[in-house]
């Protein structure tokens, strides 16, 4: 099964309303104003029928992608398919003589969120069986359902203007409110982006490890508390019961887990927008190649020897090396590891 992780960075309820100002306060990310709607987080996880071995691929928000089906577009940073198909949906739907502001939003999430799945599908190459949507106030109430998260930094950071990071080295437990600007900060980190998605992969490490040790997968109240809590800002594709999913993965002996990042040839500039320039066809192969295919062509994650390639950027004059994601990481969701990441 292979299961699409979305993270909607708008600050938004369900009908389209600002959050209240005291949670935008705790979130620290602005007002509902801003953000939009980019899917800033995107991670295709695939789970084999053995449970022995999960792989969660995460995708560069800024990857620039072909897509289609949305007015005036060929070609999107690849979380931009989200927003700009809900809002062509929206005002096709006010051009129709639709007011109510509550169907809107819903009929544009839907659009959005189909539009998003269809993306990623066309880059990957592979079927995409369920969907989660998770809002930055669901992610908080997940945080804060959970008691706060355990992660462990390579060095100190101080990012309070922009995300609100500020964090010494080490291992350390981070309440609701830093563990949202631990997983968003980008500024003062040497890979920007790139690192961003490795925090979010160690997030969802501790995660996995704090409901496995506390006994929520199989422990039907704590599992039903949980889930009421994730209702409010998280939306599932129909039909998934991720209640059984849950106790099902949480059942299983010792599952590994791999955490990989699509790989980036090199950072440009297109229309004003920095963009990361990808090889569609050798992602295809490698997402084949992690989820096991009985065939992959050779995988090309993370070459021993990375290319530099000719492209100049126009403001430091010299060839671009190619944009580190970093080797895949190897984790477990039993044991006391954390993994610690810049």
């Amino acid at each position: 099964m292979n299961v699409l992780l979305i993270g909607l960075d708008t600050r938004k309820d369900q009908d389209g309303n600002d959050l209240p100002k005291e949670i935008l306060d705790q979130l620290h990310a602005g007002d509902g104003e801003e953000g939009g709607y980019n899917a800033n987080t995107l991670i295709l996880v695939h789970i084999p029928a053995d449970m022995k071995k999960i792989v969660a691929v995460s995708i560069p928000r800024d990857d620039y992608v072909k897509v289609s089906g949305i007015p005036g577009y060929t070609n999107v940073k690849i979380k931009e398919a989200y927003g700009l198909k809900k809002a062509a949906v929206q005002d096709q739907l006010i051009s129709q003589g639709v007011t109510d502001s509550k169907a809107l939003e819903r009929a544009g999430r839907e659009a959005g969120r189909a539009s998003i799945v269809q993306a990623v599908r066309d880059l990957t190459g592979v079927p995409i069986d369920r969907f989660g949507e998770v809002t930055l106030a669901g992610f908080y109430d997940l945080a804060k359902a959970l008691g706060g998260v355990e992660v462990c930094l390579n060095k100190p950071v101080n990012d309070s203007y922009y995300s609100g990071a500020d964090f010494p080295a080490g291992r350390q437990r981070l309440d609701p409110a830093q563990s949202l600007a631990f997983v968003r900060q980008r500024h003062g980190l040497t890979n920007g982006d790139l690192d961003r998605t490795h925090r979010q992969q160690a997030f969802l490490t501790s995660v996995a490890l704090d409901l496995r040790q506390a006994g929520t997968f199989t422990d039907v109240g704590k599992l039903s508390a949980l889930m009421d809590v994730a209702h409010r800002n998280i939306v599932l594709s129909d039909g998934w019961n991720i209640t059984d999913f849950l106790r099902t993965l949480g059942s299983s002996e010792s599952p590994a887990v791999e955490f990989r990042t699509l790989p980036v040839l090199r950072y440009d500039n297109i229309n004003g927008q920095d963009v990361n320039i990808i090889d569609p066809a050798a992602i295809r192969r490698e997402v084949r190649a992690a989820f096991g295919d009985p065939d992959p062509t050779v995988a090309l994650f993370n070459p021993a020897h990375p290319q530099t390639l000719s492209t100049t950027d126009p403001q430091a004059g010299s060839a671009m090396p190619t944009p580190d994601v970093g080797k895949p990481v190897d984790a477990t969701i039993t044991g006391d590891t954390i993994p610690c990441v810049n």
